[in-house]
């Protein structure tokens, strides 16, 4: 009975805890939100910053060169992408008449065929939905409050590489007992943190170049916009690609007039979708956040919820610090395998695949 008892008590302490948690994360996403992106871009930041402090440059100075070096590449990508983002605003009441115009077409023929009224769905001005006053007016909140969040992280960036000697004696000194535990996992979260972010900063290039080449040379107009889209939806996984390229494919579908290009566009982002997944992320990014399958797609619908896109991004390394934590605090093993992908897969009898790999093997 006392085991059942001190069972429920840990249950009870766990769920207060985690409920308290995620509580303090989403009502205080204006602070956590970009504080977290200032660590993850402090630790992605901070080998410029320190090869420019080994050259005799003061720590400040160093980090504000870093800064500006980053802020110019950021502007420069934003300002090539900028004209044709004007320019597709500016399209979108032509792209809405389109849409308008192959819907009624659409519905025409399935009203032929099934004998159905369908006319009415057309006569909703579609655009109406998504520029209506109280769309705009969350729209502009959102885009402010999202400026606001950017504009803070480069502040913590700086503080958290300035103070970077300041926090590692403050965990010298919260460890006293076991220093080589707490500096081994600060040490192997940040070289999680690093890997993911310049990795995926490698892969978003070589993707937004493999879409910006296709797209070019079908003709698309927003060749750069689009390209950059997909790339950076790409940061979400799972979910992302399938937004960005259902977006991409609506719009190749609505400016052309066969259905060749819609299709030609879904197998060349599948493509690259495929050769992203098993060929260059493996090799650019790494194997460093070893997290199971299920683990991150539940950790992307909880960052979501949580914090929204950001929360969506920052799952994935986030839930490999949370394994390398679990795995090295003894009773909590379990939960650090449970979200690992090292797992044994027991099938009753050998599978398909299997029996032909052996069979290529051995000729």
């Amino acid at each position: 009975m006392n085991a059942e008892t001190g069972l429920l008590e840990k249950l009870a302490h766990g769920s207060i805890i985690l409920t308290l948690g995620t509580l303090i994360l989403w009502y205080g996403d204006f602070i956590f939100v970009p504080l977290t992106w200032g660590i993850f871009f402090a630790f992605a930041l901070y080998p410029v910053s320190d090869w420019m402090e080994n050259k005799r440059i003061p720590r400040g100075l160093a980090i504000v060169l870093t800064l500006v070096l980053f802020t110019l590449c950021f502007l420069g990508i934003l300002s090539l992408v900028g004209n044709q983002m004007v320019s597709l605003l500016a399209d979108i009441p032509e792209i809405g008449a389109l849409f308008q115009a192959k819907l009624a077409d659409y519905l025409k023929d399935v009203s032929e065929l099934t004998g159905l009224d369908l006319s009415n769905w057309t006569e909703t001005d579609l655009l109406s939905l998504f520029l209506n006053p109280d769309n705009l007016n969350q729209t502009i909140f959102n885009t402010g409050k999202s400026l606001t969040l950017i504009g803070i992280i480069p502040l913590y960036i700086f503080l958290l590489i300035y103070y970077k000697d300041f926090f590692t004696a403050f965990l010298m000194q919260a460890s006293s007992r076991s220093n080589e535990k707490i500096i081994a996992w600060a040490e192997d979260s940040g070289k999680v943190i690093h890997q993911y972010l310049v990795g995926m900063a490698k892969v978003t290039l070589i993707v937004s170049v493999m879409a910006g080449i296709y797209f070019y040379l079908v003709g698309i107009k927003f060749f750069l916009l689009f390209a950059m889209f997909i790339a950076v939806m790409n940061l979400i996984p799972y979910i992302g690609v399938i937004i960005s390229s259902a977006l991409v494919i609506l719009y190749v579908f609505l400016t052309t007039d066969t259905l060749f290009y819609p299709l030609l566009t879904l197998l060349v982002l599948w493509g690259i979708q495929l050769m992203e997944n098993n060929l260059i992320t493996p090799v650019v990014v790494g194997g460093k956040v070893k997290v199971n399958v299920l683990a991150v797609v539940l950790a992307i619908l909880l960052g979501g919820a949580i914090w929204g896109v950001s929360g969506m991004i920052l799952s994935i390394p986030l839930i490999g610090i949370l394994k390398i934590t679990l795995d090295r605090i003894p009773g909590l093993e379990p939960y650090g395998y449970l979200l690992g992908d090292e797992f044994p897969v027991n099938e009753k009898k050998e599978n398909f695949w299997k029996l032909l790999k052996r069979r290529f093997e051995k000729k």
